[in-house]
């Protein structure tokens, strides 16, 4: 989108000033001009400015109208009609030097409020101009039409192959304000939705799919239970057929869903687009400054990711997790199951992620070592041999875990017809005994309480008797209450005793395996070496061309595969071991645990496709900067949220929601990849993994992929680093800070800063400070460390210092920023604006004169707050006579007003209560 019309107006009752509005276009366009009223005995100018995006294509007759009315009062949107001029595209194009004089006309035809000057201005084909100046009454006031500045290189992003893929329908504002010098500075701000909104979402459904079948599968695949544990499982497997159903009725939702790139805030308890985060938009604001180089400065804003759809009644997720988890231990009674703690069950899931991605490699690596073998290749077995041990021996640490184990055990005691070492068998009565694993007297324990250096599973056996029931056994097990009859049934065995050393020697057995491939390779390799020493060197050509090729690999082959059919065995024995754990921990979760799953995987859908957005966006933007290149295969990006949300009513359990969310996001990785082809269906990131841990992968086209480092061509993942920081600043934070619990917003900042300090140290270790990027304002950012660490923990009450810090360690990190607030509009945007502002002041030296109005420009109609524009269905269009949004106040009128409302609580209640007395 270049094509701009820039409007100049002139009239009696306005000041100078400089806006830029936004205008669908449609054949028929009318831009309404609202003008501030200010002191008539100036006569400025006004600039503003309307666009033509590409959805909305123009031709030489389309017409546009521009109306033009004098605002008295703002707030109160009164204004008056000045008058309005009709043009059409090719008059302008036809003009000389693309310039129109126009008259404002009144309602009746007669010329009443001075002229319009039209101008084209081609935003991507500046060049260095001299000034041109418009006199006004005042001989001393000058105003150019337009500024002083070098080439402008702004990016065309509907034909930009990087970004048409991700970033679309974009809508921009120019404004040109004045310096501390009295030079000009252009400022065009680019605000635009993300595909990923709904493509990163849909990605996570399907996995999320994938993965809950995998169990029910894993579930299947544990072989014969006893009936108390087959119980268990039949439910556990139906709760997660529950889950899977649901999944894919909203995936079929979000597929009929087209030409939708955002999810606006009246949506936001749809169930339909409950995984959908709420208004994700990227805005840019790149700054032209004469004779220095352009500047930008990007932004994502996205509403708070929380479960809008469940409802907060009973608090967010940081509230229900750790609830859920001290009622565990009973719930674990109530079913008769063992416990795990959450350490237990996120090393169940790492072990079977691990097996997942190490075990198909060993087999490939074992393959490659073979062909290596045939080929008598001596460099190539090395090389081969070193990356088999190496994955080989991650392999075996990985197993070489207590929980592995007795895991082992537990599921060895669940199995039909398991006798205990220390039970007695007599004949007793049939009929009284179901199966179920005899539990102590003592209901107010755990079924299973961990000893110290013992795991939970291990202890099954020490504190309990247990005689799982095989329908028609008769035996008998002897606790300390008694005998506990069973049926008899001969031709169903018992069990063998538990062979404790038994999961010991089988993964000794692919560590053995793996010395004895080395061993055989040793030997291959010694063998050749001194055949080639012994044979004279006339005969070495016979040698070698007698010799058979394959002998290497028919001496080989036996030991790999043998290695890989070890591997095989510890994967099988493992994985049900790991799955039965995951039972337990789903067993003891039935009442609640699984609401909770699905919460957690609503919120972290909303995070991750905020992150995804902003870090392809830091990528783009980042790509030519090696130092920002260094920083992000050695280190990491640092991910900022600023979250504005009170700590006060629903808004507790949104930033809880929101906490464990972004939390979630220290397991995702990304990676670049090279793109299959340019096409833009194939620059889109995809997502892979499971809940513990999922990979971003990030294509680029070819001719930009080569020019990337080595070690991000060769797949290296890359870190991100999520930190949170919240400050309430709305009228429900006054009540909470004065008679409310803030508590959980300091423990956030308090921790998170932490986070922060412990990247900063990290960054500094292995990347020169050359590499970040360089600002007016010189500030050491240790010394920004130190002050944000002294207002986390400073008793303040709406410390929005703590956000200003973040955000600029933030910026000075190379970091990627975000900015929420419940619905990503009023509060988000009166942040974003006041942001922009302050850089403007801060790194290029806007005037004193201008802040003010700076920002009141930047919070006017149709900005980022706006609903009418941001908030409609349809694709985003902007309806012509809906009401201007309200003015976004500054933060020391919240403040009084917030005051004001605790004054009008404390009056209502004292009328109340003298009313009824």
């Amino acid at each position: 989108m270049t094509d701009w019309l820039t409007s100049l107006c002139k009239w009696r009752q306005a000041y100078h000033f400089s806006s830029s509005q936004p205008i669908r276009s449609t054949k028929k366009i009318q831009p309404q001009l609202r003008l501030p009223s200010m002191l008539a005995n100036k006569d400025p100018l006004f600039l503003t400015g309307v666009t033509f995006p590409s959805e909305h294509p123009t031709s030489p007759e389309t017409l546009v109208k521009l109306t033009v009315y004098d605002a008295k009062d703002k707030s109160q949107e009164s204004n008056s009609f000045l008058g309005s001029a009709t043009f059409s595209v090719g008059d302008l194009l036809r003009a000389k030097d693309e310039r129109l004089t126009l008259s404002l006309r009144s309602s009746d035809g007669v010329c009443s409020a001075g002229t319009v000057v039209v101008s084209r201005l081609k935003m991507g084909e500046m060049e260095e101009v001299d000034v041109d100046h418009i006199t006004t009454d005042i001989p001393s006031q000058k105003c150019p039409l337009v500024c002083e500045l070098a080439s402008h290189a702004c990016v065309d992003r509907e034909n930009n192959p990087l970004t048409g893929p991700v970033f679309k329908n974009p809508v921009c504002k120019v404004y040109r304000f004045q310096t501390v010098d009295s030079k000009w500075m252009l400022v065009r701000e680019q605000m635009e939705e993300c595909t990923l909104s709904f493509s990163i979402p849909k990605q996570l459904l399907s996995l999320y799919i994938q993965e809950d079948m995998r169990r029910v599968q894993d579930l299947r695949e544990l072989g014969e239970l006893s009936p108390h544990w087959d119980n268990l499982r039949k439910e556990v497997m139906t709760r997660y057929g529950g889950i899977i159903s649901s999944y894919q009725e909203t995936l079929a939702e979000l597929d009929k869903i087209t030409g939708r790139s955002f999810k606006p805030s009246c949506c936001k308890a749809q169930k339909s687009l409950e995984f959908i985060p709420i208004n994700l938009h990227t805005q840019r604001m790149r700054v032209t400054c004469p004779r220095k180089t352009d500047a930008f400065y990007d932004i994502v804003t996205v509403g708070a990711p929380a479960a809008h759809f469940q409802g907060f009644k009973c608090g967010g997720l940081q509230h229900l997790l750790s609830r859920y988890e001290a009622e565990k231990k009973s719930f674990s009674t109530a079913y008769q199951c063992i416990y795990y703690s959450p350490e237990h069950t996120a090393k169940a899931q790492e072990v079977l992620s691990t097996m997942s991605l190490l075990q198909p490699l060993i087999t490939s690596l074992a393959d490659q070592l073979l062909q290596a073998a045939q080929e008598h290749s001596s460099t190539r077995i090395k090389d081969a041999l070193k990356n088999l041990s190496d994955k080989t021996e991650q392999f075996v640490h990985t197993l070489k875990d207590e929980l592995v184990k007795s895991a082992l055990l537990a599921l060895h005691t669940a199995q039909p017809g398991y006798v205990s070492k220390n039970q007695k068998q007599t004949p007793v009565q049939a009929g009284q005994h179901q199966g179920h694993i005899h539990q102590h007297s003592d209901q107010n324990q755990s079924p299973v309480q961990g000893l110290p250096g013992h795991s939970p599973a291990t202890s099954v056996t020490e504190s309990t008797v247990v005689c799982n029931n095989v329908e028609g056994s008769q035996t008998t097990t002897r606790g300390e209450g008694g005998p506990l009859p069973l049926k008899h049934q001969d031709s169903i065995p018992h069990h063998k005793e538990y062979d404790e050393e038994e999961w010991d020697r089988v993964w000794a057995n692919v560590a053995k395996c793996l010395n004895c491939v080395i061993a055989m390779v040793d030997k291959l390799q010694e063998e050749d070496n001194s055949k080639q020493e012994t044979v004279p060197e006339q005969q070495l050509a016979d040698v070698i061309t007698s010799h058979n090729p394959g002998d290497w690999r028919e001496q080989l082959c036996p030991l790999v595969t043998r290695l890989k059919e070890c591997v095989m065995e510890v994967v099988e024995k493992a994985k049900k071991a790991m799955t039965f754990v995951l039972l337990q921990e789903a067993a003891c979760s039935i009442p609640q645990g699984f609401l909770l799953q699905q919460r957690r995987d609503v919120v972290f859908s909303q995070a991750l496709a905020a992150l995804a957005c902003g870090f392809v966006m830091r990528l783009y933007a980042g790509m030519q900067d090696k130092g920002f290149m260094r920083q992000l295969h050695l280190v990491g990006l640092v991910a900022q949220f600023e979250s504005l949300l009170s700590t006060y009513s629903e808004e507790i359990g949104m930033l809880e929601d929101m906490e464990v969310g972004i939390s979630d996001l220290q397991r995702v990785l990304f990676k670049i990849t090279e793109a299959k082809t340019d096409d833009l269906s194939d620059l889109q990131p995809l997502v892979c993994g499971r809940r513990d841990h999922f990979t971003v992968e990030v294509p680029l086209p070819r001719l930009v992929f080569q020019t990337l480092p080595e070690e991000i061509k060769e797949g290296k993942p890359l870190r991100v680093f999520p930190v949170l920081f919240n400050v309430g600043i709305n009228e429900q934070q006054t009540i909470a800070e004065r008679f409310g619990d803030i508590s959980l917003q300091e423990r956030i900042n308090q921790k998170n800063f932490e986070m922060l300090e412990a990247y900063y140290k990290s960054l500094s270790e292995k990347v020169p400070l050359e590499c970040l990027p360089c600002f007016q304002t010189q500030t050491d950012i240790k010394e920004l460390l130190e002050t944000l660490g002294q207002n986390v923990v400073t008793k303040k009450r709406k410390n929005v210092e703590i956000l200003w810090i973040a955000g600029t360690i933030c910026r000075r990190l190379n970091g990627i920023r975000f900015t929420s607030c419940k619905s990503a509009k009023d509060r988000t945007s009166m942040s974003v604006t006041l942001e922009q502002c302050a850089l403007l002041r801060d790194e290029h030296q806007l005037s004193k004169d201008f802040f003010i109005r700076a920002l009141d420009c930047m919070r006017s109609r149709l900005t980022q707050g706006d609903i009418g524009q941001w908030e409609d269905p349809e694709a985003g269009a902007v309806t012509e006579n809906k009401p201007a949004s309200r003015h976004f106040y500054p933060i020391a009128l919240l403040l009084v007003s917030s005051h004001l409302l605790v004054v009008w609580l404390i009056l209502s209640l004292v009328f109340l209560l003298a009313k009824y007395q």
